[in-house]
């Protein structure tokens, strides 16, 4: 699996996933409806914020991230990321190593932290992965999520300090 920086000739291969994950309505606060050029903006981000994807050998894109500062100014040294794997490639490692190469990323730039504002509680693999790389709930803001089948569930904060 190769990770490398996200370029606008990616876009046709992430659109259909994030499209379908988003509509699903199960793991992001996104709206469900998003539309392609919203999805695009919010996703293929401008530095200081940078988004990747993670190939396969055929260069197949078998998932996404973004990262950015979670906040501006006194609060920029914490950074936040998103990851997307595609349904048709998930329990291969992909999310694994987007989020290694993240923290990776949030290290080498000199980011204090790492925090996830909402990760639904719902959203069990992610949690365990976040949970499996150091990262521990601070918090949950109950009822903060309307899941599509489990009605209102919280949202976890989670959180891991890179030095």
């Amino acid at each position: 699996m190769l990770i490398r920086e996200a370029t606008s000739e990616d876009w046709p291969a992430i659109w259909p996933f994030l499209r379908r994950i988003c509509a699903a309505g199960e793991t992001f606060t996104y709206p469900r409806d998003l539309d392609e050029e919203q999805a695009r903006s919010m996703w293929l981000l401008q530095p200081p914020g940078r988004t990747v994807v993670a190939t396969a050998p055929d260069g197949t894109v078998l998932g996404t991230a973004k990262m950015n500062p979670n906040q501006m100014g006194p609060g920029a040294h914490i950074c936040s990321a998103s990851f997307m794997v595609d349904p048709e490639h998930s329990g291969r490692g992909t999310g694994r190593a987007l989020v290694e190469h993240a923290l990776d990323w949030a290290s080498a730039e000199g980011y204090h932290a790492m925090q996830f504002n909402a990760v639904a509680e719902t959203n069990i693999h992610a949690v365990a992965l976040y949970r499996s790389l150091g990262f521990e709930v601070l918090g949950t803001v109950p009822e903060a999520f309307h899941h599509p089948a489990k009605g209102y569930v919280g949202l976890h904060i989670m959180y891991r300090r890179l030095d």
